[in-house]
């Protein structure tokens, strides 16, 4: 390969409308540009302390050990589990998706010892099935789940299950990943221990970060540790001295500075808007697509009692070429829709509205874009009413 062949990359422009990650918004990529200074000058020391605050804001939490880890939410995941698990603990880990599998692949290669509830793809946890398993199970130290599964668009009753784990002793692990900013997560309200996100869906912000907050009953369980975590990076106990330390921080890494500048703007802008609002939002929007894809012919999984509005699974036509036909809306219209994941791997599609993403203008072209496709390669799914079937919604 010779000098000439090396440019500097020049991403296309996209309409991110799948699992994640969702569109950055201009303000948030403007943050991301300005200066880099110091992991541990006063500026950004000071810097930390007010993402401290937005993200509490953000989590509906007062948790004094709130902040980003410097990784993706699949980090996050394993930053509560690895931190709060002991060789032998038994773990009970609720699997209705892909996340929730993952959890409990973590719970066996941190020495605890798993206990699945599990439920069909697509349903939310079902917390009868926890209840009998906490009581059947005494000695269980953790409950593990997930609020909203990514895989399937589900959502389950967080508020419920944090109780019935107070009720038998048990330490809460929460993926909130996809829910943070799109529906009502209460951390303190619903009494939940230890819950990580990630920066890349309903906060529009770019990946790589994973904002994290820990009850003071997760945090002493990481103090009253008798095995060292098996993460240096991820060991609490280390970090809390440089994100839980005051002025005077004592260094662990060097925090992804320009990163956080960015998550620092995004929950800004989550803190303008205001959290009832970002969750109002993103149930209108949600509202107008599904009236659009019902008028497209096609049709959601899983009961909507229980669906997020952030991340909508649509079922596939008969005889629709998955890969062709997102191939084609990448290439056609820049669109991006994720396919499923799974067992649910060429039956759905995942279009995400998650943060700047989730908007009118998106929505309707969404269905304009799928109504074009769904006519060439589906035309018993193209019906042409998707837009109106919206805009009646909207109406």
């Amino acid at each position: 390969m010779s000098d000439q062949d090396h440019r500097s990359f020049a991403p296309p422009l996209r309409m991110l409308m799948g699992p994640g990650p969702s569109d950055v918004h201009p303000r948030v990529l403007a943050a991301m540009a300005r200066p880099t200074i110091g992991h541990l000058d006063p500026e950004f020391v000071s810097l930390m302390d007010e993402v401290k605050r937005l993200l509490q804001y953000a989590m509906r939490t007062d948790n004094d050990l709130t902040f980003p880890i410097s990784a993706p939410g699949s980090a996050g995941m394993e930053a509560c589990l690895v931190n709060l698990i002991e060789p032998g603990d038994e773990v009970v880990v609720c699997r209705n998706g892909v996340f929730g599998g993952r959890m409990h692949s973590i719970v066996e290669r941190a020495g605890g010892r798993p206990v699945a509830v599990d439920d069909a793809w697509g349903d939310p946890v079902d917390v009868d099935k926890v209840e009998a398993a906490l009581k059947a199970h005494g000695d269980a130290k953790i409950l593990a789940f997930v609020h909203a599964e990514t895989s399937t668009g589900a959502l389950s009753d967080a508020a419920r299950l944090a109780e019935l784990a107070r009720a038998h002793d048990c330490l809460t692990v929460v993926d909130a990943v996809t829910s943070l900013g799109g529906v009502p997560l209460e951390v303190d309200a619903w009494g939940l221990d230890a819950v990580y996100s990630g920066s890349q869906k309903c906060l529009s912000c770019a990946p790589g970060l994973s904002p994290v907050s820990f009850s003071q009953r997760a945090v002493d369980r990481i103090r009253a540790r008798a095995t060292p975590v098996q993460s240096w990076f991820l060991d609490l106990s280390l970090v809390m001295g440089y994100w839980g330390g005051g002025a005077k921080r004592a260094y662990h890494h060097t925090a992804p500075v320009n990163a956080i500048y960015g998550l620092h703007e995004a929950l800004l802008m989550i803190h303008e808007e205001g959290l009832e609002r970002s969750w109002a939002r993103h149930r209108l929007h949600h509202e107008a697509l599904v009236a659009g894809l019902e008028g497209l012919g096609l049709r959601l999984r899983g009961d909507a009692a229980h669906r997020l509005p952030q991340l909508n699974v649509v079922e596939l036509p008969a005889g629709l070429d998955d890969g062709a036909a997102r191939r084609q809306l990448l290439d056609d219209y820049g669109l991006e829709v994720g396919g499923g994941l799974g067992d649910l791997a060429g039956k759905v599609w995942r279009i995400g509205l998650m943060g700047t993403a989730c908007s009118r203008r998106n929505v309707l072209g969404c269905l304009a874009a799928l109504d074009d496709v769904l006519r060439g390669a589906a035309p018993a799914a193209g019906k042409g009413l998707g837009v109106a079937a919206a805009l009646a919604a909207y109406g």
